[in-house]
């Protein structure tokens, strides 16, 4: 058990670890591309809505 902790220890020191910067960015890629993804099908599913509505 212990050579186990201590090979996972030495795994983790070659892990690149993200900057604070790094970080932020990534985050606010994610957020905005969230953002963009719902919009975008909020409004295909109010298209498709009136012409349901416009059909029946």
């Amino acid at each position: 058990m212990i050579k186990f902790f201590k090979s996972v220890g030495q795994e983790m020191k070659l892990v690149h670890w993200p900057s604070a910067k790094e970080n932020r960015r990534d985050t606010v890629n994610v957020v905005l591309t969230s953002l963009f993804y719902a919009i975008f099908l909020g409004a295909l599913d109010w298209v498709f809505e009136k012409l349901i509505q416009i059909v029946l």
